[in-house]
């Protein structure tokens, strides 16, 4: 038995929930869990924690627990939250028409026990919407929470297939977004066309992320990009590096492109040959 599991609310948002009533749970099972107003459904993510996590669990003092593991009537009343949800997005798109403000609705979510209805949305820029709120909490009588979301977010919650083949990262195990930045794309050779190595979300693809310890790692056995050398007696210098197929691409006063392997430039351009090397200061 796990003392903690970890969950994935419908939402997309995930925690740590304490097993104190010891149940056998596997990953993709539904169970129920105490929030902090009422109680909601989630999935089951896994029964592992890492430390840190788990000491700022602590500190933070705010343990909830899982309740149980959701039954064939939690099932059915999934079905008709959902129901409900999705009448709830119809009435939000008829009364955000009355406001001086675009909203794209992605999606809509039910508290399990219905104390609070979430509408996630996307906007430009900043939204004041505290009137809308108090139109939306009129009418469906409970809580109401409005959440402007990102393009990743939105990406996340819809789902679809990437220019891999395979569902986006983020909507399938992906379970917190990294930093990927414009260097990463740069070490792996792809900052020419960044349209190339987008995600729908008009962000950099997840996935440059992964790979990245390999690229730095690679790049020690290469020289530095502006490395300058003679090479039958013309300057030249690395203007690019391709670390997976071990080549290194020069150039020199003739514009002409060089490639060679990585054995063979270290064989022409090792400290024991006879040409001059040096690197750009």
């Amino acid at each position: 038995m796990h003392e903690f599991i970890e969950v994935e609310f419908r939402s997309s948002r995930v925690a740590y929930f304490a097993n104190e009533k010891k149940l056998v749970l596997v990953p993709d099972s539904w169970v129920i869990v105490a929030v902090e107003r009422g109680f909601d459904i989630a999935r089951v993510i896994s029964s592992s924690i890492f430390r840190d996590e788990l000491e700022e669990l602590y500190q933070s003092g705010k343990i909830l627990r899982i309740i149980k593991e959701a039954d064939e009537e939690d099932n059915k009343k999934l079905e008709h939250v959902k129901f409900d949800e999705a009448k709830g997005s119809e009435k939000f798109q008829e009364l955000v028409g009355k406001y001086p403000f675009e909203m794209k609705l992605v999606s809509t979510i039910y508290q399990f026990d219905g104390n609070k209805l979430t509408f996630f949305f996307t906007a430009d820029g900043r939204v004041d919407f505290r009137e809308f709120v108090r139109e939306l909490a009129s009418y469906f009588r409970t809580r109401i929470e409005l959440h402007q979301t990102t393009g990743r977010d939105e990406a996340k919650r819809i789902g679809g297939i990437g220019m891999c083949g395979y569902s986006y990262c983020c909507a399938s195990f992906l379970k917190r977004f990294n930093q990927v930045t414009i260097k990463m794309a740069k070490d792996q050779n792809l900052s020419g066309n960044l349209s190339k190595i987008s995600g729908p979300c008009s962000r950099l693809l997840c996935c440059l992320h992964y790979e990245e310890d390999y690229y730095i790692e690679s790049q020690k056995e290469f020289p530095e990009i502006g490395t300058q050398l003679r090479l039958n007696g013309e300057q030249m210098y690395v203007f690019k590096v391709d670390c997976y197929n071990k080549k290194i691409h020069l150039t020199g006063e003739s514009q002409e492109i060089l490639v060679m392997n990585l054995d063979e430039y270290n064989k022409k351009f090792s400290k024991t040959s006879s040409c001059q090397r040096c690197r750009r200061s």
